[in-house]
């Protein structure tokens, strides 16, 4: 969905698809979808469990997830960010599978019994019974709310990444943190994810 008639649409604009697909999440898709159509840069908030599940990482930390996920994975799902968080879009389930699959890995926020400090802050899981306020339909840069689509719905049926890929992602970005420097590169939002990629 674009708010420029005949603009192309942005990388960051949700299309018709990915908007049906994010108000299918809700009990009245049909209201949510007629909200984005009189006013497409208003975010919405959405439960979680059905149609996805949204893991929320600290922005430094998420958006080293997300490198790992499309620099030497699958890719990812829909992704936001939202006040100083990333909000990384995931299977059904993953809100309540992922922080055993943590602990079990021993890179839970309580640090690993080898002494290593943890590496992995802690990860916020929304799932079933939760809500999450999704950015606006169409925008690229972050509005009042803070929000806006890092990598945004394109389609009915996205894939979205489940548990164990964004464990594999959590540690792969816990390990490459003690090797990258504190200072962020000037550029961090010029980075663009190929979403043809996603397998």
């Amino acid at each position: 969905m674009s708010s420029t008639r005949n603009a192309p649409p942005r990388v960051s604009d949700v299309t018709s698809d990915g908007a049906a697909w994010l108000a299918s999440a809700g009990a009245y898709p049909r209201s949510t979808l007629a909200l984005w159509e009189e006013r497409p840069e208003a975010p919405v908030v959405l439960p979680c469990g059905s149609a996805f599940d949204v893991v929320s990482a600290p922005a430094i930390f998420g958006r080293r997830m997300l490198d790992r996920l499309w620099d030497e994975g699958p890719g990812s799902g829909p992704v936001a960010e939202f006040r100083g968080r990333m909000l990384l879009f995931a299977a059904p389930g993953t809100a309540q599978r992922l922080p055993s699959l943590l602990e079990w890995e021993e890179w839970s926020a309580r640090g690993r019994g080898d002494g290593r400090a943890g590496a992995v802050p802690p990860l916020l899981c929304h799932g079933a019974g939760d809500a999450v306020t999704v950015p606006a339909a169409a925008g690229g840069r972050p509005g009042r709310s803070g929000s806006r689509w890092l990598v945004a719905p394109d389609t009915r049926m996205p894939w979205l990444p489940g548990p164990e890929i964004l464990l594999w992602a959590a540690v792969r970005a816990a390990r490459s943190a003690v090797r990258i420097s504190i200072f962020p590169s000037a550029d961090q939002d010029a980075k663009v994810y190929d979403v043809s990629r996603r397998r």
